[in-house]
């Protein structure tokens, strides 16, 4: 990182939130579903799949998390009403799972009984390790209720993803794999880059072979190229898995993917709470502080 990004990034708290806005339309559908709604269309005409997600996360009220849920069914059908091509992804905690585990499975579970009649899927999203039991608790209940219409996601710096993957993978999963974004203890995460990029072909390699559908979710080269030769040696066909790649991300590579054939999802998220999401991303990746820089002083 350089000298630059590492100023940028440590005075992230002191940027103007304008500044900050005027990088987040990068990553960013916009504050509102129409907002979502065009960006999918552009994406959909560029050949390629998507996912939408409201942001936000965590809420800590039970009406807040029902407030959520209904502002969440109004994608799924503005989905189908503008025949996309895109599903939605999820938050167990935005849905009330850090105030009661049954109030965030009834929310999704209203989720998925929209997404099911209206022939569309949901994934359930993978936050940080204190809720991962409980997420795919969630995800086995509702899957055992006859949900077939949904996924979840697991992150290869986590030691344990190794067991939970052999599992999911023999009930015949949906799964999105990708590295994690959380700030895990060592006890129970691995912190090096290789280790982490390992423990991801090596998660890949048991959910092809085992024969589950699989969002590659990554914008590492050494990742994407590693899958695609997994992906040749096992001869696989598109309709067997699919590449993912946030919004704003790595466009050009995005581009390749698709041309090389492959099926791609772009995540696509769109809100209010647009702010705390786009620091977030800056923050992981320091390099994409030279918009930040380029917004304050290039005009």
């Amino acid at each position: 990182m350089s000298v630059l990004n590492k100023l940028v990034v440590t005075a992230m708290p002191l940027i103007p939130k304008a500044i900050v806005g005027r990088v987040a339309r990068r990553y960013i559908a916009g504050p509102t579903l129409a907002d979502g709604v065009r960006t999918v269309k552009r994406l959909n005409e560029a050949g390629m799949m998507t996912t939408m997600d409201l942001l936000g996360e965590d809420v800590k009220d039970a009406r807040e998390a029902q407030a959520v849920r209904d502002n969440i069914l109004p994608i799924l059908q503005a989905v189908h009403q503008n025949s996309l091509n895109s599903n939605i992804s999820i938050k167990p905690t935005q849905l009330g799972l850090s105030i009661d585990k049954e109030l965030g499975r009834q929310n999704i579970r209203a989720i998925l009984e929209e997404a099911r009649k209206l022939g569309n899927f949901v994934r359930i999203d993978m936050e940080d390790a204190q809720t991962t039991d409980n997420t795919l608790e969630i995800y086995r209940k509702l899957k055992g209720e006859g949900f077939s219409n949904t996924g979840v996601v697991i992150q290869s710096y986590l030691h344990r993803s190794e067991t939970d993957v052999r599992s999911l993978v023999k009930e015949g999963a949906n799964i999105r794999l990708c590295k994690g974004i959380y700030n895990e203890s060592p006890a129970i995460a691995f912190k090096g880059r290789q280790e982490i990029r390992d423990n991801f072909m090596n998660l890949l390699q048991i959910i092809l072979e085992g024969g589950s559908y699989v969002g590659i979710a990554t914008h590492d080269d050494f990742l994407i190229d590693g899958a695609m030769n997994l992906i040749q040696k096992l001869g696989l066909k598109p309709a067997q898995y699919e590449f993912q790649m946030l919004l704003g991300v790595r466009e050009s590579r995005r581009d390749d993917i698709v041309r090389a054939g492959h099926r791609l999802r772009v995540y696509v998220p769109y809100g209010e709470q647009w702010y705390a999401y786009s620091t977030r991303r800056l923050k992981e990746n320091p390099a994409m502080a030279w918009y930040i820089t380029k917004a304050i002083f290039i005009r």
